[in-house]
């Protein structure tokens, strides 16, 4: 029986939730849930630099060549920071290929385009991994413009 509004009875002021999975408030749905692993582990990575006396100057630099983690300073050396996180220290760290290497240093390129009063720092790319339930792991100098 359909029901016809009236003044008691107005019909609702939207309409209602889509049901099902993969809707778009679904907030258990993988891609959302990696999104926000992810988020985390930049939180945690950036938390560990501050701690560390970096300055963060951006968190996600996004280009069309490709995207920063994080971009720091720490004494006048620039670094562009790739935050892996996977189950554990190993597997983050091959998570790392050439491809996305060459992604960084074209986007820290872009950074350098975009900031030209950094142009003169020395730079480093560094990683960091984050393992959930353990500290995350800092590597300095992880790969070279170069490579």
């Amino acid at each position: 029986m359909t029901r016809n509004p009236s003044p008691r009875n107005p019909p609702p002021p939207y309409p209602p939730p889509p049901t099902g999975e993969g809707r778009e408030g679904d907030d258990d749905s993988p891609r959302r849930v990696a999104f926000r692993f992810g988020l985390s582990a930049e939180s945690r990575a950036a938390a560990l630099l501050i701690a560390k006396g970096y300055r963060i100057l951006a968190r996600r630099f996004r280009t069309p060549l490709g995207e920063i983690d994080i971009v720091a300073r720490r004494r006048g050396v620039l670094v562009f920071v790739e935050v892996k996180a996977r189950d554990s220290f190993d597997a983050a760290a091959e998570a790392i290929g050439k491809r996305q290497q060459n992604r960084i240093v074209a986007a820290a390129q872009l950074w350098l385009a975009a900031h030209p009063e950094d142009a003169m720092r020395d730079m480093r790319l560094d990683v960091v991994l984050v393992v959930p339930g353990r500290m995350p792991r800092h590597l300095l100098a992880a790969f070279d413009a170069s490579a």
